[in-house]
């Protein structure tokens, strides 16, 4: 029985083509792909250290390797790309509570304020006419 953060069956059938076992004609018996992808997405999931991954996923070396081969031949890339054409964006919601708004739009005073952008001190000017020192 699969736990719930690990790749289902009818997941693994669209993921196969991508990153299916092929079998060598010599040498050792490649790793099951599935074990090690449900490896990946662990410590993916729990932002733990690949030595922390449990042996039930195999050993972290070969797991941290495989990913990154995967990654290094850009197949993660294609997989999140095929993944991302088939989304359904039904239930897409977006939260506002992390954009940031202009500091006027909470009723702070407009003017000449000072920001630090780029480690260099900048001076910004918004809505103010320009005083003329001649009269």
């Amino acid at each position: 029985m699969a736990r719930r953060f690990e790749v289902r069956d009818e997941q693994w059938d669209i993921l196969s083509p991508y990153l299916g076992n092929n079998q060598k004609k010599k040498g050792r018996p490649q790793a099951d792909n599935r074990k090690l992808f449900n490896g990946v997405l662990w410590v993916l999931r729990t932002g733990a250290p690949w030595r922390d991954l449990p042996e039930s996923y195999g050993p972290w070396q070969t797991v941290y390797k495989r990913f990154s081969q995967w990654e290094a031949n850009e197949m993660m890339k294609e997989i999140f790309e095929s993944l991302r054409e088939g989304a359904d964006m039904q239930d897409l919601c977006i939260d506002g509570t992390y954009i940031k708004a202009h500091r006027a739009s909470a009723g702070a005073k407009k003017g000449i304020w000072t920001a630090l952008a780029d480690r260099v001190l900048v001076l910004v000017v918004e809505d103010v006419p320009l005083k003329s020192t001649q009269s």
